[in-house]
């Protein structure tokens, strides 16, 4: 599916709305190197054309549909970045006021270089004047001496010059002394007008930096209900293991083996298709030939491409054996995912069979929210579409993979609490009739 993208250049609008914000990051750079491979890989024909004496061959392009979409929020508006609310932005005020400093230092340093070259201008051309006047009237003096006394206009013309150099050093530190009192005054002035400006605009936001305030609040409440849970998670893997470690789980198997088994307890273990009875081994239907469309164009042939390329690899039952997984569910949509997993807590999961791409979607539970990524099954393996390089060779596989390894570093997902059916029949029946 992702070469089909990068071939096309192109993606859905619907595909693109069911990647998540770290996937669709990853395909926009997957495409953005396509495009200047694709530019590098024309310049080099053009220059061995021109080096062999051809003209390159314009071709002409298709006219297209594609179009840009911005990129929308939760709430369905274009996102925002709003300055000094992302992880580890800085508080507003204190940009605003870096931001009011930096301003008046570079224009008060602008104002005060523009100063200083003309004060510069104005010594050099002052001692250049005065030097060249000495010089000329030393010159006249000089030629009324006697031989004898060129020695001493020698040293008295040094003597005259350092003193020049002396008095225009004392001016030089003068006027550096006071451009830069006039740079400090400068930039006071800047900053305080600046200041009134933000001064006057912070007073009608008054109502804002309150409801900042409580959103503040409301985030620190979360961030120690997120901390409570993670010591919760962490205490429930301490008992499992532990009870793991006791034999807990042996002595349960040895039980229901000399209970012959019942079909009862089976049903509950499970979670197999309702009704009275065993769970019977579902029969694999009968390969057939048939042609994959290059996407899914109806719900019927969703279902057969599942009887008759994931029912012989096993896909959503549990490993080794001949029942469903808990976590798998048949063809639901985004809304009936997020319905099934609104009362449970963050770390659950189901995986539902896609109608937008040849695999299966993961819809994943998070503490304010919902996240849900796409597993291309298209090919001979599984795998996140844009997310995780892994390859796995069933389902079963990457889903208990990723109950022990995170699925993005940036979101932490593990999965840990599989979301069960709810109807009667489960909503997969469709693909095991």
């Amino acid at each position: 599916m992702l070469q089909q993208i990068l071939h096309d250049m192109y993606i859905d609008p619907e595909l693109l709305a069911e990647l998540s914000d770290v996937q669709k990051h990853i395909l926009f750079y997957k495409m953005r190197e396509e495009q200047l491979r694709r530019w590098k890989e024309r310049e080099t024909w053009e220059s061995l054309a021109q080096d062999k004496g051809l003209r390159p061959t314009k071709t002409k392009r298709a006219a297209s549909d594609k179009h840009i979409q911005w990129l929308l929020g939760a709430d369905g508006e274009v996102w925002v970045w709003i300055m000094g609310e992302g992880p580890g932005d800085k508080p507003y005020e204190a940009i605003s006021e870096e931001l009011i400093a930096e301003r008046a230092r570079l224009q008060a340093q602008r104002e005060a270089e523009e100063l200083w070259r003309q004060k510069e201008a104005e010594i050099t051309k002052k001692f250049r004047d005065a030097l060249a006047n000495e010089k000329a009237r030393i010159l006249v003096e000089k030629w009324k001496v006697e031989m004898e006394d060129r020695k001493a206009a020698k040293v008295l013309e040094e003597r005259i010059q350092e003193e020049f150099k002396r008095k225009e050093e004392e001016e030089r530190k003068r006027g550096e002394e006071q451009i830069r009192l006039q740079e400090e005054q400068r930039a006071k002035e800047l900053y305080w007008t600046l200041k009134q400006a933000q001064l006057h605009c912070q007073a009608s936001e008054k109502e804002e930096r309150e409801w900042e305030e409580q959103l503040r609040r409301s985030k620190a409440a979360d961030e120690e209900r997120s901390r409570r849970a993670q010591r919760a998670r962490d205490e429930y893997r301490r008992h499992s293991l532990r009870a793991i470690q006791k034999g807990t789980v042996a002595g349960l198997s040895s039980m229901f083996r000399e209970l012959g088994q019942s079909h009862e307890q089976e049903a509950r273990l499970y979670h197999h298709l309702p009704g009275p009875g065993p769970p019977q081994p579902l029969a694999l239907p009968v390969s057939r030939t048939w042609e994959r469309p290059l996407r899914p164009v109806s719900r019927d042939v969703i279902v057969r491409w599942f009887k008759e390329e994931q029912l012989p690899r096993r896909a959503g039952f549990e490993r080794n054996t001949k029942f469903i997984a808990p976590w798998f569910h048949g063809i639901i949509s985004r809304e009936d995912a997020e319905d099934l997993l609104e009362n449970m807590t963050e770390g659950a999961f189901l995986v539902r069979v896609s109608e937008k791409i040849w695999g299966y979607t993961l819809s994943y539970r998070l503490q304010k929210g919902f996240k849900h990524f796409l597993v291309d099954a298209s090919g001979d393996f599984y795998s996140f579409l844009g997310v995780d390089p892994n390859r796995h060779a069933t389902l079963t596989d990457l889903i208990d993979f990723h109950k022990e390894e995170i699925i993005t570093v940036s979101g932490g997902e593990l999965l840990q609490e599989p979301c069960g059916q709810r109807d009667s029949p489960p909503d997969y029946h469709p693909l095991f009739e």
